[in-house]
């Protein structure tokens, strides 16, 4: 093999590695997208970041299907769809940088927004003349495998209006990053100074160049066309990251490890299966196997490995790349491990029921079930067997005090109860003045005659039920306090996020952040169904309320009162309705406000001591309050637009 057979065989590996990098931008792109419009819907930067996309992913997805056709006329369609991209890609681009200079504290007094609307309505008199004259671009060709079209005599103007658009866009980022204070900002705002390559990247240089260089020079035109694809593609996702931090209420971490989850799952093993389709094909037809169903199964084979590497490395990877080191790393790994392994209610309840039907299985008897015992009533948690428990479960509570001792069973309306005490000592035994439930068996006998080995199994048993029970009871008290924390951290959090850019969003009043908001939402809670409370809160002016004031026909009364069920739905946690301990706080607000129900009444119904509902009726009606003050920053930021599109 000659030299330039070599040569020629290396450009056209180049070439078919260029349309598949090329695919994998359109994927890559159109993912970001997804992922923007999904989490980051309601910035204005990742809004114009967005169109962005949209444009890169058109530019993108013409070249590739145009580079399928062999005939130049059945590539002109796709060819000129291109333009719809690279003519709006500057206007975009402008406007994206516009954002970001008002993200830093310096909004635009007129001016940007005139050349943003100017801007738009030149990139549409771009691709009309692009896409039903020959007076920007004409007579597409094919040279050395590139499609093309060729310059109309309007093709100089659109270049030099190109370049002024794009120079111009990036000046504004680069004052954005001038008014940038903190080094964290700098280095972000920075970065989006590469940004001017997306831009770049779409410009049709061929149309300057010609495809003669496609002819003469394969090798070095695809090696340039290739490296350019990988720029653009890291570009891209830089770009991406860097963007989706704008207006996050979470964590840095949180958005590092969302983003990469999403590139992994997406447009990675997207990317991946279509080289291994392209390579494949080509490889059967090189061996003559084009009827063989190698394909699938290499496809299929390819997407269960990518799936199974993804699951493995994927957390040891985000623990060493985002989670820092040190303490970070172990509160990060001690919330996930207490994820995999919590102990949920529904986790505990087949536990006790299989418990229970072990005890029945030992004692020969044919029903049992197991309670908890809290704020002086008892709760079933699990029961086998055909007899339903008594009813009495208030009765049951004050004879296990009488009969509450470790170790010892009882017997109650044709039951031998066994209470179940809190494991506490360093040796295992029970605190007998702490009781957490009890284990109930119908009674065999008319007292218990259980031999040692019987008593020493089901007292196991009953130790695992009280662990079970123990464990449980933590695990809501933990919940309890996250349900105190979370406000506060996610208050923390918006104030970082809209501090970041511009240090006058710090001094800022924040929806909701008056002292006398929480006490508001209570007054307006309190008087639901009418009352003076109601009709003058002060909640009557949010925007929310005013927004809503369109869906009620103007009684302001009803808008406020839709508000704020909406509030409380939000404060429902999700899947079918309990009475449990994550479900308490909906549970209050729902029977407490929207049914009216008496405190001694819901006490009862949620098993807890009316001390204790009044602690975390304060804490629900926070949550309200914080609901209401999100949805009110939400009707914010859609009203602080300043411009759209459409002027």
């Amino acid at each position: 093999m000659s030299l330039s057979d070599l040569f020629a065989l290396f450009a056209n590996l180049l070439a078919s590695l260029n349309q598949i990098l090329t695919a994998a931008i359109v994927i890559t792109a159109f993912s970001l997208l997804l992922y923007s419009l999904t989490f980051n819907l309601y910035d204005r930067v990742a809004r114009t970041y967005s169109a962005m996309l949209v444009a890169i992913s058109v530019v993108f997805l013409g070249d590739v299907v145009a580079s399928l056709y062999t005939n130049a006329a059945s590539a002109d369609f796709w060819l000129r769809f291109q333009w719809i991209g690279i003519s709006i890609l500057p206007a975009t681009y402008f406007h994206f940088s516009d954002t970001l200079l008002a993200t830093t504290g310096l909004p635009s007094r007129g001016r940007r927004r005139l050349v943003v609307r100017a801007a738009y309505l030149v990139a549409a008199i771009w691709f009309g003349l692009a896409a039903f004259t020959d007076l920007l671009v004409r007579n597409p060709v094919i040279e050395g495998r590139a499609q093309q079209l060729q310059p109309g005599p309007l093709f100089p103007f659109f270049t030099l209006l190109f370049g002024a658009g794009a120079v111009a866009s990036w000046s504004n980022i680069y004052r954005a990053y001038r008014r940038c204070l903190t080094g964290t900002t700098r280095r972000r705002m920075g970065a989006l100074l590469g940004s001017i390559a997306l831009p770049v990247s779409v410009f049709p240089y061929l149309l300057i160049v010609g495809g003669s260089a496609a002819t003469l020079h394969p090798f070095i035109f695809w090696s340039f066309s290739v490296l350019g694809n990988l720029a653009v593609g890291a570009v891209l996702t830089v770009v991406s990251y860097i963007v989706a931090l704008f207006g996050a209420a979470q964590s840095d971490r949180v958005v590092r490890s969302r983003l990469f989850q999403w590139l992994l799952r997406g447009p990675f093993v997207a990317s991946m299966v279509l080289a291994v389709i392209v390579l494949t094909a080509r490889s059967v037809r090189l061996l003559g196997l084009e009827n063989s169903q190698l394909l699938p199964l290499v496809v299929v084979g390819t997407l269960l490995s990518l799936q199974l590497i993804i699951n493995v490395v994927r957390l040891p990877l985000e623990r060493r790349l985002f989670y820092g080191g040190g303490a970070d790393r172990a509160d990060v790994q001690r919330l996930q491990m207490l994820e995999e392994r919590l102990f949920t209610a529904d986790d505990a309840r087949q536990f006790l029921e299989s418990v229970a039907g072990a005890a029945c299985d030992l004692l020969r008897v044919s029903s049992a079930f197991i309670a908890a015992v809290e704020a002086g009533r008892a709760r079933i948690e699990a029961r086998v067997g055909p007899d339903r428990p008594p009813v009495d479960r208030g009765d049951l509570t004050r004879v296990i005090s009488q009969n509450g001792a470790a170790g010892t069973l009882f017997v109650w309306e044709g039951y031998w109860v066994l209470p179940l005490h809190p494991q506490g000592n360093d040796n295992g035994s029970a605190l007998p003045d702490k009781i957490l439930g009890l284990l109930a068996l119908r009674a065999r006998a008319p007292q218990p005659d259980l031999n040692e080995d019987e008593t020493q199994t089901l007292q196991t048993l009953a130790d695992r039920a009280a662990a079970a029970l123990e464990d449980r009871r933590l695990q809501e008290q933990v919940f309890a306090a996250l349900d105190t924390l979370l406000p506060q951290v996610d208050r923390l959090q918006r104030l970082r996020a809209a501090a970041r850019y511009s240090s006058k969003q710090m001094l800022q009043a924040e929806p909701g952040s008056d002292p006398s908001f929480v006490q508001y939402v209570r007054e307006a809670l309190t008087q639901y169904w009418g009352g003076p409370k109601l009709t003058n809160s002060p909640l009557l002016r949010l925007r929310v309320v005013e927004r809503a004031l369109k869906e009620h026909d103007g009684h302001a009364v009803n808008a406020l009162r839709a508000v704020l069920y909406d509030a409380i739905e939000r404060v429902k946690p999700e899947g079918q309705r309990r009475f449990t301990g994550e479900w308490i706080l909906y549970n209050i607000l729902e029977l407490k406000f929207l049914q009216g129900r008496r405190v001694r009444e819901i006490a009862l119904k949620l098993a807890v001591s009316e001390a204790d509902l009044y602690r975390k009726q304060r804490v629900a009606i926070e949550q309200v309050a914080q609901a209401i003050a999100e949805m009110e920053r939400e009707t914010g930021e859609e009203d602080a637009v300043d411009y759209t599109i459409a002027g």
